[in-house]
């Protein structure tokens, strides 16, 4: 559980949720309602060892965070995913009711089950990039229904510019594309080379000559992001869908948010190992443009 503040709110939420669930409590200490949903908040973040973030807003402090969400009455409680609200419920619900809540989009992780976890491997850094996709490959055959092995695999083969192969191997579970955020990275990924090739070598030109005709010709601006993306220029790809989500949050169906979001998990890399009760720090490049994501979806 963290205390959020107006200057803590992007790190400790919009950030956050990019890589889990957070749940946050709008309560205020005259509040009796609140002082029966929040401990019970704060035992269930607990008993589900970490599949979720518990983030308490005090309402009366931050009227600002507040308004922002649309928040009537309280307690109101919303969850967070990939910076964005998907859920969320108002008054003090019985434990019971909260379960139920929180189990449509977390799930609880027991003693036993984290014990059973396997141990995380050092990434093999040293390796050369044959090496590594052996490596990687190799761990795919062993587990094919890890897809974390698979997502790594596959952003291997695509690095390497051996699409056909990445297909292939994305196959199996391309229908899970929808359901895991990561896969559907992929998707996207392997969606945007397939675009480039059809369009061929002048299609960047077309493309500026149309945006610099009108900037709100966003078919023209989400073709470029395109082929930035199959290009592997992952910040100019970003920026250009910036420039859509500028002028319009939602157009076509959230394209822009969802594919921006894509990017970030597909350029994010495992987290260096630190001392015991440290915090890894955050890549600049991700955070920079995390922040900018946030700043352009709530304003």
């Amino acid at each position: 559980m963290i205390d959020v503040t107006i200057e803590n709110f992007e790190n400790e939420v919009i950030a956050a949720s990019m890589s889990q669930p957070v749940l946050v409590d709008f309560w205020a200490p005259w509040c009796g309602p609140c002082k029966s949903i929040g401990p019970i908040l704060e035992k269930l973040e607990t008993e589900y060892g970490g599949a979720f973030k518990l983030a308490k807003i005090n309402s009366d402090d931050e009227q600002q965070l507040a308004a922002a969400f649309g928040v009537r009455s309280i307690p109101t409680v919303v969850l967070l995913m990939n910076g964005q609200p998907v859920d969320g419920f108002m008054g003090a619900l019985p434990e019971g009711k909260v379960r139920e809540f929180l189990d449509k989009h977390v799930a609880a992780l027991d003693a036993e089950e984290e014990e059973a976890l396997p141990a995380v491997e050092e990434p093999a850094a040293e390796l050369g990039p044959a090496e590594q996709l052996e490596k990687l490959q190799h761990a795919v055959a062993t587990d094919p229904a890890n897809d974390d092995s698979r997502f790594d695999y596959v952003k291997a083969l695509l690095q390497a510019g051996r699409t056909d192969d990445a297909k292939r191997a994305f196959e199996p579970v391309a229908t899970k594309a929808l359901a895991v955020r990561r896969l559907d990275a992929l998707k996207r990924w392997i969606d945007a080379t397939d675009f480039a090739a059809a369009q061929g070598k002048e299609a960047m030109a077309g493309f500026d000559a149309k945006i610099a005709a009108g900037k709100r010709d966003f078919d023209a601006r989400f073709g470029r992001a395109q082929l930035l993306m199959a290009q592997q220029q992952w910040t100019a790809a970003m920026d250009e869908l910036l420039e859509i989500l500028m002028r319009d949050k939602a157009w076509s169906e959230d394209l822009a948010r969802k594919t921006y979001i894509a990017v970030l998990e597909i350029i994010e890399q495992p987290k260096p190992k630190v001392a015991d009760g440290q915090i890894p720090p955050d890549d600049p490049t991700l955070a920079t443009y995390r922040r900018r994501l946030s700043s352009v979806v709530l304003s």
